[in-house]
């Protein structure tokens, strides 16, 4: 029971203020404030209390009659305040502008006005009244994995020039345990980000049903004519994986609240754990991180009394799918026309693939992988070849040339022999000789053909 309800049961009593002061542990002078503050309720006809109808009221209900707080201002300063508190919030969200900036135009304006700290409190009083509520969401169990880049970087030292090389912290985590995953890559390019969310997704052991990426800017994949989409190589990706992307929406930082919030937690977890230690290569650095991650995977929640990694396992993990066989490859996407000479050129890798002759002069569709390189026409694969990486270099079958190209390609020594055995034995006889003569193949075959 509260000491207001006490006091209160009490004076009922009829008990004095030195009697309700001592048995209470108050002073005098509080039991007074008390005792008058009721009066004035008691005598105010708009409430019409009486006694009675106070101590039957919860206790939150009577400190508050008898601690109303503030009353509300009155004096001019402050209805000439209230008019300029829009403006003033307005003016706060602007680049460069400060509380003391904008307290300084106030003044010049109203030198009688509040001073530095009223200015402050009012500003915080109406921004607190203006703070929209936030909702709660309910997350389904191997629903959804929101994945994001950690703001600060996080280095290793080259062993040979000493310098400090910063790489990027790739960040995910399932929602609905907390469960987190954090891998250092050399950078947030999409061959380095697609290579993060494959080894997150073994981590897991198997995939949610949705993918949550920030929507990525052009910062976090550097433009490059070679490099596919990143809208597109996701959409392979998840294809892959059998899960549907669908990005946080752009200016809503709360849709990935509790990405960011394990980023938070990262930091002094990962981060200030490993700030005083060298590593000097990617592999030992990442080492760090699996084990610091280990344990905070493990650390147990204060408000829900289990740790992550516990609550994973026995809610999510048996609901992920599972993994495919084969890791993803990301998969490369080029326009390129059939050349003259029955091949496309692949810029990226200097190196020439051809395709069927009947197709020389059309727009084939090239989809390239790091082991394979695809062409494909009208939605048909016309061509499929191992990739190269021969600068200069030419990956052709024989199928694809006419029938003019096939013979040129054919020509060797043994071919002209065996033509011109077949004709006669002079002709025959005649070619063998000329073959053996001190020059190179190639140089005579023009005149095998002549003959």
């Amino acid at each position: 029971m509260s000491q207001i309800k006490q006091l209160l049961i009490l004076h009922r009593q009829g008990q004095g203020i030195k009697a309700i002061a001592r048995s209470l542990s108050m002073s005098r002078n509080t039991v007074k404030s008390y005792l008058f503050k009721l009066e004035k309720l008691l005598s105010d006809s708009v409430t019409e209390l009486s006694i009675e109808h106070i101590l039957g009221m919860e206790e939150p209900e009577i400190y508050h009659l008898f601690h109303p707080g503030n009353p509300s201002y009155k004096d001019s300063r402050y209805e000439h305040f209230k008019s300029l508190l829009d403006y003033f919030s307005g003016e706060l969200r602007r680049t460069g502008v400060s509380r003391a900036l904008l307290w300084e135009e106030y003044k010049q304006g109203r030198p009688d006005g509040y001073g530095y700290s009223q200015f402050c409190h009012h500003l915080d009083q109406h921004s607190s009244a203006k703070t929209k509520p936030s909702l709660v969401l309910e997350h389904a169990p191997a629903e959804k994995l929101y994945i994001d880049f950690a703001g600060k970087t996080i280095p290793y030292i080259d062993r040979e020039t000493g310098e400090l090389i910063p790489c990027q912290l790739f960040v995910a985590c399932l929602p609905f345990s907390d469960y987190s995953f954090a891998m250092a890559i050399p950078s947030q390019a999409l061959a380095d980000f697609l290579y993060a969310l494959a080894c997150c997704l073994e981590f897991l052991g198997g995939v949610p049903l949705i993918l949550v990426p920030d929507n990525f800017k052009a910062a976090v994949v550097k433009a490059d004519r070679y490099e596919p989409d990143i809208n597109r190589a996701l959409e392979d990706f998840a294809s892959h994986y059998g899960m549907a992307v669908v990005p946080t929406r752009a200016g809503k930082p709360k849709d990935k609240a509790r990405v960011e919030n394990q980023v938070k937690i990262l930091y002094s977890r990962i981060y200030a754990k490993l700030r005083n230690r060298q590593f000097f290569d990617l592999y030992s650095l990442n080492e760090a991180i699996r084990i610091q991650l280990k344990a905070h995977n493990q650390t147990r929640m204060k408000q829900k009394g289990h740790c992550r990694e516990e609550q994973f396992m026995a809610s999510e993990k048996p609901l992920l799918a599972p993994l495919p066989t084969e890791r993803f490859e990301l998969r490369h996407h080029a326009e390129l026309t059939l050349s003259k000479n029955n091949h496309v050129y692949l810029a990226r890798d200097k190196h020439y693939y051809s395709a069927p002759h009947t197709l020389i002069g059309k727009k084939l569709k090239v989809i390239y992988t790091r082991s394979m390189v695809q062409l494909y026409h009208q939605g048909k694969k016309v061509a499929a070849h191992v990739r190269s990486f021969k600068a200069g270099g030419y990956s052709t079958v024989k199928d694809h040339l006419c029938s003019q190209h096939q013979h040129y390609r054919d020509r060797s020594p043994d071919y002209y022999r065996d033509l011109a055995s077949q004709k006669s034995a002079v002709l025959g006889k005649y070619i063998c000789g000329l073959f053996e003569q001190n020059r190179y193949p190639e140089q005579l075959y023009k005149t095998c053909d002549g003959l």
